[in-house]
This record gives structure tokens, sequence and C-alpha cells, in this order.
């Protein structure tokens, strides 16, 4: 379980079965498993399990794709993220919060229409009282990127951090949040932030794309090779928190 982000590579999506969802308002939408996105205002985005239907990155098969549906000035208020939260169980090893946090690893593929410095946060849930903004630049449009970030874990006066079997931390992805969910990049603060002032708004643009796959969460400061797991472990891990039922007929 080098990985702790569940289902990384976008392989299960048990809700859609790959069909498009298009975003409300203030509710956890989730597209593939455990990724959902949060929007406040609906229906300027829409997302899907290979929208677009682009070749992913070498060694992939999947990808979450989300497409801005109009051109939106985003308001001072206004947060679109895309998220995943990670049970505290599968973070108590990290010792965050305490004298001896660990360091981690942040990686991912990204492909965008759009160019320019786009970010995201990790960041304790469901308290929402420290948050590390983080950016990264998309230098080319329609390539797929790879990005890794490291982060020093936060330390004893640095928030509160689950070990249980509630949410321990989130990992968020900027889609066009407004200034009041924005600040700096690269250092624990105290608050609740979804990025980094000046980046790309996704849902300024009509049209514009941002795919991504190979989430990976890893101990340590370097980046390593993406933690594959076979089909049943992955879907396994994912029906912790959802499954499809099935009615059985005669």
């Amino acid at each position: 379980f080098k990985n702790r982000i569940i289902n990384g590579a976008m392989t299960i999506d048990q809700r859609n079965a790959g069909a498009s969802v298009t975003i409300g308002s203030a509710i956890n939408t989730y597209i593939t498993d455990r990724f959902y996105i949060i929007a406040a205002q609906a229906s300027k985005l829409t997302a899907q399990q290979n929208a677009g239907s682009v070749t992913p990155p070498t060694g992939f098969t999947n990808y979450l794709g989300i497409t801005s549906s109009s051109a939106y000035t985003s308001l001072s208020g206004d947060y679109f993220q895309l998220r995943q939260v990670i049970e505290g169980f599968n973070i108590a090893d990290l010792g965050w919060g305490t004298a001896n946090a660990k360091t981690v690893t942040l990686s991912f593929w990204v492909y965008s229409s759009l160019t320019g410095q786009f970010g995201g946060a990790i960041r304790n849930n469901p308290n929402y009282t420290y948050t590390y903004p983080f950016s990264f630049t998309i230098s080319s449009a329609n390539t797929w990127q790879y990005v890794t970030i490291t982060i020093a874990g936060p330390n004893a006066s640095q928030g509160t951090w689950n070990a249980n079997n509630t949410a321990g931390l989130e990992v968020t992805f900027d889609l066009g949040n407004g200034s009041t969910f924005l600040s700096t990049a690269n250092s624990w603060q105290s608050g609740s932030f979804g990025g980094v002032t000046g980046d790309v708004k996704l849902v300024g643009t009509s049209g514009a794309t941002f795919y991504i796959t190979g989430v990976q969460l890893e101990v340590g400061d370097t980046a390593t090779s993406f933690d594959y797991r076979s089909i049943g472990q992955e879907l396994a891990l994912c029906q912790r928190y959802y499954q499809v039922g099935y009615q059985r007929t005669r």
C-alpha cells in the first residue's frame, strides 16, 4: 500500500460506468471512484472517465476528464475543486501533527487544453484548519505531463490529523476557485485553501479540458513508479466506501 490514493489510475467507475456527469452545486459529485468534484455553481463543469478519448500516458488505460461548460468568471467565494479524501487509518503512520511527521510526495500525470500555473492543496479534513497549497505549470497544451510535488509533513502546531476511520486528509486540485480559497504556495498555513493565487481557472474558458491519471501520494521525498494493484484489490478498496448492489432473480 505504497500509494495512499485509491483508484489513482481511474480504473474503477462504479457509479457512472464511463458516462458523462454534469456537476451540480454544493454537493459531492463522484466521477471515478473516490474522486469527486464540488462546485459552488451548478452546470459549469462536466466530468467523465476517459472524456475526449485521448490516448493515456504510457502504462495507463484510463484517466478522469473534466470539461468546462461555459466561460464563467469565478466570484471571490466560489470554489471548483477535484478532491479525494483519504481515511485516517491510511495515513496514521505519517505522524502528521506530531514532531515525527513524515515527508510525502504527490505525483500525477496531467493534460490540459490550457497552459500556465495550475494548483491544488493538501489539507486536514473535516476540520479544514491547515492547508498546504501547491502549484505546478502546464507548459504545453494537450500533452501529458508528469508532475511531482514533495511536502514536508505538518508538525505538532500545524493542525489535527485524524488517524481513525474518519477523514484523515484531503488532496484537492483547483478548477477555478475564487480568491477566498487561494493563497501562496509551498508552506503549511492556517486556514482552508484549495489552490494558489494566479492559478488558471478551468471554468473561465468554455470547452477547456483538464485530464488527470496516475495520482499517487507516498512517503518520502522522491516520486517512485506508480503502485499498480490488481483490479480485485483496487475494486475492494473502492467498495469500502461505495458498492453497486444487484438484485438476484430466478
